[in-house]
């Protein structure tokens, strides 16, 4: 092999290897942004969470239902029926928790957050209800919009144990 195809063939071995640092570097510093916008976003999720729960436990069902797409595209499953629209939601919960004493103690368990993309999450988690009457308690599956006025409850699907808790 002469020399100048010798020079060649290293300019060409050090083009391709800065190509292929660049390439990954980009390639973990895009995952990495990635990852940590996920773990933003789960951590507003949670946050939402967190703030009805607060909420809920001061006898504020108003400012509970701010976690809720106010929309009449809005919906609610429980056991037996669906609510649809977000006043028909409000005035379910003031009609089954119309004070503080009924409202009791909430709190929210087992959370497992998956985004499903830039602005649509899902969650899975449970829910337990202390009262002076007894507790109560169950499942529920919640999905959620980002829209620009942050993470909203799209739809709710609530079940209680078919067994409360005593």
């Amino acid at each position: 092999m002469n020399t100048r195809k010798l020079a060649k063939l290293i300019a060409l071995s050090a083009v391709l290897s800065f190509a292929a640092l660049i390439i990954s570097g980009y390639a973990h510093s895009s995952h990495h942004s990635k990852t940590a916008g996920a773990s933003l976003n789960e951590e507003s999720v949670k946050a939402l969470l967190l703030q009805q729960q607060a909420d809920w436990n001061r006898g504020d069902v108003s400012a509970f239902m701010q976690g809720y797409w106010n929309s009449p595209q809005l919906t609610f499953a429980a056991s037996t029926d669906f609510t649809r629209g977000w006043k028909p939601v409000l005035e379910r919960y003031q009609r089954s928790y119309p004070d503080k004493a009924a409202m009791g103690h909430l709190d929210f368990s087992d959370l497992e957050i998956r985004l499903l993309g830039a602005d649509a999450a899902l969650v899975l988690g449970r829910w337990n209800l202390t009262k002076d009457s007894g507790a109560s308690g169950g499942i529920f599956t919640l999905m959620l919009q980002h829209f620009p006025e942050g993470w909203r409850i799209v739809h709710d699907h609530t079940n209680a144990d078919p067994q409360p808790k005593s």
